[in-house]
């Protein structure tokens, strides 16, 4: 994001909250995720808002996602996963040198091979194939594929897919191979709190995202909160335990987000994208299935949030699926900033190497 645009708090984007593309979005998006919560899916209040509000998009429908919202939903999701980390965390966080280690290289292996497959068989030209291959960080390779003069709707669309993907099949597997019959967001008892910690962790948190977004770090929402959330909470200068109600109010609207990404996207854009797309994702999942075993030689964690932690998948979205889960949201938050970081290293390094060989 630029412009300071992580907490875009101007007229406009107040007015979008009361727009009747805003309110279509709730209207079919809330019965969605009810049917879906009593069809027992996983990941109900994501999965079905994401599926009603991506089939309206594409149907032509005016949906709209106010940024304000977004916004203040991944405060809370930042807030709510910085009630995980605590003083023991640092004990583990020499092993995750490794384990980042691992995440270079799965990003590397993860553009050469993918993009190799989209040039030959898709017919992408070389740079939009290696933009499209990149296992995530759809934002910030947006602007560089921009700059790059790459197909920007083929890159969106192919990310668009593969999230899509990812996001419906994940929690399906989850749900059917691990034990999950006890794993819910736990409804804490959480009494005589300090309201005026939540006050010292909001603000601190905005301070943060903005200094953040000024320095161009990736994911600045999240990333903000996560480090203010978790100084202060660690060193027990503020701490607040959110309600876990507010986790179904977060999987609804970055589910709503996700289907309002189709806005602009047609039937035919997603048919014509969507056999190569599926065999980009397949290949990005089996390295990281690989790049996961590997992780699991250097650190003793669950398979599944490694496999999570290397999942091709959007950042925040991957993050409500760990707390659902309750698979380490913090471990698999920090990895996925990583390759943020990494992808914005990695992808215009291998642009520069490519242009010297021809």
């Amino acid at each position: 994001m630029h412009n300071n645009q992580a907490i875009p708090f101007n007229k406009e984007n107040f007015k979008q909250i009361f727009s009747k593309e805003f309110a279509l979005v709730l209207a079919i998006s809330v019965p969605s995720a009810i049917v879906a919560e009593f069809f027992n899916i996983p990941l109900a209040w994501f999965l079905g808002p994401m599926l009603i509000t991506s089939l309206a998009s594409l149907k032509g429908f005016k949906t709209k996602m106010p940024k304000l919202i977004l916004s203040s939903t991944l405060i809370l999701l930042g807030l709510y996963i910085g009630n995980y980390i605590d003083k023991s965390l640092f004990s583990q966080i020499h092993q995750w040198l490794w384990t980042s280690l691992i995440m270079l290289f799965y990003i590397v292996l993860s553009v050469f091979i993918v993009s190799k497959y989209l040039q030959k068989f898709s017919k992408y030209d070389r740079k939009t194939s290696i933009f499209s291959a990149a296992p995530g960080a759809l934002g910030p390779l947006m602007i560089l594929a921009e700059d790059e003069k790459s197909d920007l709707s083929q890159v969106a669309t192919s990310h668009l897919i593969r999230l899509i993907i990812i996001i419906t099949i994940f929690p399906v597997i989850v749900n059917s191979f691990y034990d999950v019959d006890n794993v819910k967001v736990i409804d804490e008892e959480v009494v005589n709190q300090n309201i005026y910690h939540l006050i010292i962790l909001i603000i601190s948190s905005i301070i943060l995202i903005i200094f953040f977004d000024k320095l161009k770090i990736p994911a600045a929402l999240l990333a903000g909160t996560l480090f203010a959330s978790g100084f202060l909470q660690i060193s027990e200068l503020a701490t607040y335990k959110l309600n876990s109600n507010v986790i179904d109010y977060c999987l609804l609207i970055l589910g709503s987000s996700v289907g309002c990404r189709f806005a602009d996207k047609t039937f035919g854009e997603i048919a014509n994208n969507a056999l190569h797309s599926f065999v980009a994702t397949f290949l990005l999942v089996i390295l990281g299935l690989i790049a996961a075993i590997f992780a699991g030689l250097f650190i003793d964690k669950n398979f599944f949030t490694l496999l999570l932690s290397y999942c091709p998948g959007g950042i925040y979205e991957v993050a409500v699926i760990a707390i659902f889960f309750d698979l380490d949201p913090e471990f698999v938050s920090f990895h996925h900033i990583i390759r943020l970081l990494m992808i914005l290293f990695v992808v215009p390094l291998i642009l520069r190497f490519i242009e010297k060989k021809t």
